[in-house]
């Protein structure tokens, strides 16, 4: 076993015995799913199985069982991917956590797992000759422990005795405060074999922005399933909770999961966003007209929870309109500083509380169909673009109904996905209807 393990298992592993290893896979929220088991059972082990239900599972534990299979469950073949075995350093003993890909009886991709919906994508740009590459950027809080769901979250206490500021965005001595946190986060990423390109302080009280180096999509989506864990372990160390919700905390800024996207060509490498003279090139604006026409369509994967919703305010360093421009942190759709061949589009819709996976496969859908279509964008937006018409859904309901009748988007991310994920996705909708809020209690009980 351990000739097929990449160097950085190797390299942990080296002069010691393996305990463990944690099988796992994404399901549609981006829970780690999956069976841990004694190292010397997994090296004679080629595969194990899971039931294809744990797909239809919605975020509270409930089970969405009209998929079209009759919810029979049948086992799916889960066979380990080498190349994602990386250590998991906050464990008691030595253990390695490996991704598994996912197939059905047949030997087919499971086509509503949600990496298998990513790779589906990347290979129909593979098909035209193409490489999508994707640099994710990863926003979240770290707040104090909330055991009662009934309370606000609170900014995490700092080694000043104090609870984190807000508006304290690029503050070096605001991550100071939580500095052990993410002094783990880099030694925790180093034996992981995980590069961050920069930690920073963002606008909220608590929150942290961790950029990745741009590459090959499956392996940053996998990469930030990765640190989604690890991330959390290492606030649980030192008392403190991560939270990848999309609004925490009333008031302050959401957490965003901005995805900067070009493409090359396969053979050459050459970014077909650039012109042989650098210029911009006829690709690179239907990239963006792609977007701009599809993006109401996947906002349900990119912004999947009732509590996503709330991020998209006005002036809240979130946008909610479809425009875009150069430079211009307003639209929905920049396009950064840049040299040629470095040219790219940020999607600045998607929140951190989605699927790695998903979000990058929906975004990726769009650009692509924006490529096959060939059509030109709206002509670009130069002012403040928080002044502009919204053009995204307003809530989880009306953003699967614009899933259901985007057939071109069903065609792309795979229409048996698309079928098992609105069914999960309208489940969790009709859970939340059964809540009364604070606010509906507070304004409503003794006034209407």
């Amino acid at each position: 076993m351990m000739e097929k393990l990449p160097e950085i298992a190797q390299t942990y592993l080296e002069g010691r015995v393996l305990d463990e290893v944690e099988c796992i896979v994404s399901d549609l929220a981006g829970v780690a799913r999956g069976k841990a088991m004694p190292g010397t059972k997994f090296a004679r082990q080629s595969h194990f199985y899971l039931p294809n239900s744990i797909f239809f599972q919605t975020i509270t534990g409930d089970w969405a069982d009209d998929v079209g299979d009759g919810f029979t469950e049948p086992d799916m073949i889960l066979t380990p991917d080498w190349d994602t075995a990386i250590p998991a350093p906050w464990t008691a003993d030595w253990t390695l956590q490996v991704i598994h890909n996912i197939d059905d009886q047949q030997g087919d991709p499971v086509p509503f797992a949600p990496r298998n919906v990513l790779k589906r994508v990347v290979d129909l740009y593979a098909a035209r000759g193409w490489s999508p590459i994707v640099a994710p950027e990863m926003e979240f809080y770290l707040v104090a422990p909330n055991t009662d769901p009934a309370r606000e979250i609170e900014p995490p206490m700092g080694r000043s005795g104090r609870r984190a500021a807000a508006r304290q965005a690029y503050s070096m001595s605001a991550v100071d405060e939580y500095g052990q946190v993410i002094d783990d986060i880099y030694d925790f990423a180093e034996t992981m074999g995980l590069e961050i390109d920069g930690i920073l302080q963002e606008g909220g009280a608590g929150q942290i922005e961790l950029n990745l180096r741009h590459g090959d999509p499956v392996r940053l989506a996998d990469e930030m399933f990765f640190f989604k864990r690890m991330i959390r372990e290492a606030a649980l160390k030192h008392g403190m909770y991560a939270t990848f919700m999309a609004k925490p905390i009333a008031g302050e800024p959401g957490s965003a999961m901005h995805i900067h996207h070009s493409v090359t060509e396969t053979q050459t490498g050459q970014n077909i966003f650039s012109a042989p003279d650098g210029a911009e090139s006829p690709e690179f604006l239907h990239f963006i007209g792609g977007m701009q026409r599809n993006l109401p369509a996947v906002i349900a994967l990119l912004a999947p929870y009732v509590n996503s919703y709330r991020r998209y305010v006005p002036d809240f360093a979130a946008p909610i309109n479809l425009e875009w421009g150069r430079d211009n942190r307003t639209t929905g759709l920049r396009v950064p500083v840049s040299g040629a061949d470095a040219r790219r589009v940020e999607n600045r819709l998607p929140g951190m509380d989605c699927n790695p996976y998903l979000g990058i496969a929906a975004s990726l859908a769009c650009g692509y169909l924006g490529l096959i279509e060939g059509k030109d964008p709206s002509d670009e937006f130069t002012g403040d673009a928080y002044a502009a018409e919204s053009g995204v859904p307003r809530g989880l309901g009306d953003a699967l109904g614009l899933l259901e009748s985007n057939l071109g988007v069903q065609q792309v991310l795979g229409e048996d996905f698309c079928r098992v994920y609105t069914a999960v996705k309208q489940l969790e909708y009709s859970a939340f209807l059964h809540v009364i809020s604070p606010w509906e209690r507070e304004h409503l009980l003794l006034n209407v």
